[in-house]
């Protein structure tokens, strides 16, 4: 290996090079098995201790108690955007949506196919720039379940702490800030996180949920998208993504040896500190969310001028930086820091922007 550029990408996302590098030493042979992981049986010895190493990971970084189950499943975070209501939207048959950005919105457009969903909070009117106020929520205490999505990706807002919601079952989706602080698991009924950001690479969907939850599922269900299914037979009710899984397994040991997830949080919030204090002390940079809800993990920006914008763009280019420019629905610049983005990126970064004020400015 020569050459690595600067990837700021919102997804997949930069993975931890000791990871990747153990992988490719795995590559070929996995641990002298003769075969890749890519290549053995699900059902073999080896790929059995990639599986439970995997998942006793998350529950260690985690904190996951034993009454909730650990879920490997396909088709992204959005088809957890059906999976949840399918399953859990009973018998009330009634849910509410907390709506931060364009994934709360899809959730919420795919709940609406199987029952009666409210609006129970927005921050749209303010262009997604904030996280609503508790005073703000109205709140349904019968509804099935609340869900919110803990980090916006494309608008770069979190919540610092969860909704309160009360006996409700708490869902959230956590894509994109998922192992990147310490959560109550006991707190929420579901958690479901897309792993291309914080996880490992995309092919697997993460889904810890509350094993007396399961039992929520109608039989009519069809039967790969009921998460009884796939609780029952440990994620191996039929093949799973295995070297996503055994890339899961990886990046838990590198998070462990950082330090955890309390450290994990120290860090990701010095990192994003550095980014916004360009903000915070100049004119020429201007974030573009409240400072009480923004994320360490994804933090949007904008020039004076669009045509600053794209020569910031070139600039970033020609240094090896890549993936910044903002999400094509909100334009800007957008640079996302995941736990995996070494801090001295940032500070190349931090040390790039105010060049580009000192001669554009």
């Amino acid at each position: 290996m020569t050459h690595r550029i600067i990837n700021f990408s919102a997804g997949p996302a930069v993975l931890p090079l000791e990871v990747l590098e153990e992988a490719q030493r795995d590559l070929v042979d996995y641990q002298g098995a003769g075969l890749s992981v890519m290549e053995m049986s699900h059902r073999s010895p080896h790929y059995d201790a990639i599986h439970r190493n995997a998942i006793e990971g998350l529950r260690s970084l985690m904190g996951i108690p034993d009454d909730y189950a650990v879920l490997f499943l396909q088709g992204g975070a959005s088809l957890q955007f059906s999976m949840v209501p399918m399953n859990l939207m009973h018998p009330a048959r009634k849910a509410d949506y907390i709506i931060t950005g364009a994934w709360s919105k899809k959730a919420l457009e795919e709940a609406k196919k199987e029952g009666e969903v409210r609006t129970a909070g927005s921050s749209e009117q303010t262009g997604f720039d904030r996280i609503p106020e508790a005073s703000e929520l109205d709140l349904d205490g019968e509804a099935d379940f609340l869900h919110f999505t803990s980090n916006n990706t494309i608008f770069g807002t979190q919540w610092k702490s969860e909704p309160e919601a009360g006996d409700v079952p708490l869902v959230a989706d956590m894509s994109s800030d998922i192992l990147s602080r310490p959560i109550d698991v006991s707190r929420y009924g579901l958690i479901y996180a897309g792993a291309q950001k914080n996880l490992g690479p995309a092919g697997v969907t993460l889904v810890i949920m509350r094993k007396e939850l399961l039992e929520r599922a109608p039989e009519s269900l069809p039967t790969m998208l009921g998460y009884r299914t796939h609780a029952d037979k440990n994620s191996l009710f039929n093949t799973p993504p295995c070297w996503s899984i055994y890339m899961v397994g990886l990046a838990c040991r590198w998070l462990q040896r950082q330090g955890g997830m309390e450290a994990m949080e120290k860090r990701n919030a010095e990192k994003a500190a550095k980014l916004y204090d360009v903000f915070d002390n100049g004119d020429f940079y201007r974030g573009t969310v409240e400072v009480a809800s923004r994320s360490p993990m994804n933090i949007p920006f904008r020039l004076p001028s669009e045509e600053l914008e794209s020569r910031f763009l070139e600039t970033t280019k020609e240094v090896g930086m890549t993936n910044l420019k903002g999400h094509r629905s909100v334009g800007g610049i957008r640079a996302s820091i995941y736990n995996a983005m070494p801090p001295e990126n940032v500070d190349r970064l931090v040390e790039l922007m105010r060049e580009f004020e000192r001669v554009s400015g």
